[in-house]
């Protein structure tokens, strides 16, 4: 395995088309398209070396994580290469962003939806047969459209790119069925044209697993798997557990009203649609300028949710997973989680939406048991259905087992003491994490390690008496047993006649629940069956009793050295030191800073885009430390590039000369 910093590869592949002098003559050309039309003097790192392997003609499969260009990677190749790319993309409002930000740069782009008109429809195919887009995008489901193939078998199809590659995964959480007509559709191409194009997948979260079947679902031909780091360093992660609803409900008011205060704007997540309805009527009874967006809404009524957020007149949208991959709003300073999703993999795609501009951002995520309860029932509903819809049995339950098991890692993420940040980079197979990040809520939190061996030797000793009976009870049992509850159900299966019955009774719940977590934690104890989960005993536990080993637990203390509502940005998550690393020195003039927005607004008014297509707060914000006087000037400001310096250049300078707008 080949490696480098930031990245690693998985497998090789045979070289491509490109090669030697003509592969340096085409990296020049990416680099002044890097430069020129979007803006950045240097590629990311892991950017360079994709473009070339996609430059070189080489199946791709990139997995990067939210924020660090992972749109660059086809995006460049497209305009440096003879004619057009075709982008699979899964959400209109994703498309949309995109195209929009590309036009708005300079670079020939349109897209191909349900929702245009038929005429619109009509236009954007006689445009693409005549050669006048370098890319296109697609939904899956219209990739068998009749018209669309005709319209595309006329030009020269230079590459095919898959956005959200591990939505072709069944093991993943977003499997789309429509995903699995691309290889036919590539076929279709190969056929027409006698030509293959590259292909180049994409994905900001997939599993060793999930990526395996990305590669076989797509048909890749010897990809180039390159594995980003899926740290974020500007993201700040945090986990509260608060101990009600009623205290969840004042927590998260808390920390949005702090933020919005502070000039930020940002996403709620929810896991259903009543909770999505409460939450957004709790922040708008507040004062919160707050927008909603979920399934049960209407078309037009989600299309309004978004563009209130997009264009800055909602400073948080409220909304359900469904909103998790159409968002492509640079400046969201703030995620917050109200419910706790199902997985791993959704939490940390949906959490990235946050820093996209590279800022400080915070990420929180306000954990329930009843969470828990919740996510169980609906991936034992969406195996139901299945079972309903003619599924085989045997795939269903597999399905539903890998739901279980991510679930139970995500609760495993929630209940930690270990660094959060660190937890997610192992989940997702990345080794060389350290100990503690000193950026997530656990890191920031005082913790006294205390000796509980005898009070784990109790918890495995209750187990271990149970199973001596042919018993497994859950963990609920488990904690009423060793504090001695007198319920109906214990005395009915005589678990008062146990040796272990009530010998943690001095013990608070929490207290015993939390050794318990802990022994589950650390292999000692193990969950187990999926409708009914029960706890049984590890060999890791029985050496621990049978060789007297010791315990120890970490326990947060009261007082935490970050308050939760602390925000870790600066306003509007600009004036922190950045972690892009591409921004001029000095401190940012807040005023200019003020004046640069209300221009920025101005101009996006008047064109109709929302306003950070125009340019981030990044963008502005480093514009504020450099204070441009000319064109050439403006072009090394961060993200401004030659189109966007020519077609805006005068009003922003006027602005930083002070001058009244006009």
């Amino acid at each position: 395995m080949a490696t480098q910093t930031g990245a690693h590869d998985v497998d090789g592949g045979a070289p491509g088309e490109a090669g030697g002098a003509g592969l340096d003559a085409l990296m020049g050309q990416a680099r002044r398209v890097l430069r020129d039309t979007f803006g950045h003097q240097e590629f990311r790192p892991v950017q360079g070396k994709l473009i070339e392997q996609v430059l070189r003609g080489d199946d791709v499969l990139a997995v990067m994580p939210t924020g660090a260009g992972k749109s660059l990677v086809y995006q460049i190749p497209a305009l440096v290469l003879p004619g057009c790319a075709v982008v699979i993309s899964p959400l209109i409002s994703l498309m949309r962003d995109q195209v929009d930000s590309l036009v708005d740069s300079g670079a020939p782009a349109a897209c191909i939806t349900s929702s245009q008109d038929a005429s619109v429809r009509s236009q954007v195919l006689a445009e693409l047969a005549a050669g006048s887009y370098k890319l296109l995008y697609v939904a899956p489901e219209r990739l068998d459209d009749q018209r669309l193939l005709a319209a595309i078998d006329r030009v020269e199809v230079s590459m095919v790119a898959i956005d959200e590659a591990h939505c072709v995964s069944q093991w993943g959480q977003d499997f789309r069925p429509s995903y699995l007509r691309i290889p036919d559709f590539v076929d279709h191409l190969e056929r027409t044209s006698g030509r293959r194009p590259r292909l180049c997948a994409l994905t900001a979260t997939a599993t060793a697993r999930v990526r395996s079947d990305i590669a076989a679902g797509l048909r890749l031909r010897d990809p180039r798997v390159t594995v980003s780091s899926f740290d974020r360093p500007n993201l700040y992660f945090g986990v509260e557990r608060p101990s009600g609803t009623r205290d969840k409900d004042e927590l998260l008011l808390h920390m949005v009203r702090k933020r919005v205060d502070a000039g930020q704007e940002g996403i709620v997540y929810c896991n259903t649609r009543k909770a999505v309805e409460q939450v957004c009527q709790l922040l708008r009874d507040s004062g919160v300028s707050a927008a909603r967006y979920h399934a049960g809404l209407s078309d037009e009524e989600r299309s309004r949710a978004q563009e209130d957020f997009a264009f800055d007149r909602a400073s948080v949208i409220v909304a359900t997973n469904a909103f998790g991959m159409g968002i492509d709003k640079s400046n969201v300073s703030f995620v917050i989680h109200y419910n706790m999703p199902h997985d791993l993999e959704s939490y940390y795609q949906e959490a990235g939406r946050a820093g996209r501009d590279g800022e400080p951002a915070d990420c929180i995520l306000i954990y329930s048991k009843r969470d828990v309860q919740t996510n169980q029932f609906l991936i034992e509903r969406t195996y139901d259905e299945a079972i309903a819809n003619g599924v085989d049995p045997s795939v269903a339950a597999a399905s539903r087992d890998a739901g279980l098991q991510r679930l139970r890692d995500m609760t495993i993420y929630c209940t930690t003491t270990d660094c959060l940040r660190s937890t997610i980079l192992r989940y997702f197979g990345q080794t060389d994490v350290p100990m503690r990040c000193e950026h997530c809520s656990n890191c920031s939190q005082d913790f006294d390690v205390e000796d509980a061996t005898v009070d784990a030797q109790k918890v495995i000793s209750c187990v271990l008496r149970l199973a001596q009976r042919n018993r497994s009870v859950g963990k609920a049992m488990i904690v009423d047993i060793l504090r001695g509850a007198k319920t109906e159900r214990i005395a009915d299966n005589r678990f008062d006649e146990l040796s272990t019955y009530g010998i943690m009774a001095s013990q608070s719940k929490q207290h015993v629940r939390y050794v318990l977590d802990a022994l589950v934690d650390r292999g000692m104890l193990a969950v187990s069956g999926d409708r009914y989960p029960t706890v049984g005993a590890t060999p890791d536990g029985m050496r621990f009793l049978s060789e007297r080993q010791t315990f120890e637990l970490k326990v947060p203390r009261r007082m935490p050295r970050v308050d939760p509502t602390q925000v870790h940005g600066s306003r509007g998550g600009v004036f922190g030191s950045g972690s892009s690393g591409q921004g001029g020195q000095g401190e940012v003039d807040e005023e200019l800073f003020e004046r640069l927005r209300a221009t920025r607004n101005r101009l996006a008014g008047e064109a109709g885009v929302p306003a950070y297509i125009i340019f981030s707060n990044a963008t502005l914000a480093d514009m504020a430390r450099r204070r441009p006087t000319t064109e050439e000037d403006l072009i090394h400001v961060n993200r401004v590039g030659v189109t966007k310096a020519r077609r805006y250049g005068e009003a922003f300078l006027a602005c930083v000369r002070g001058e009244d707008p006009e």
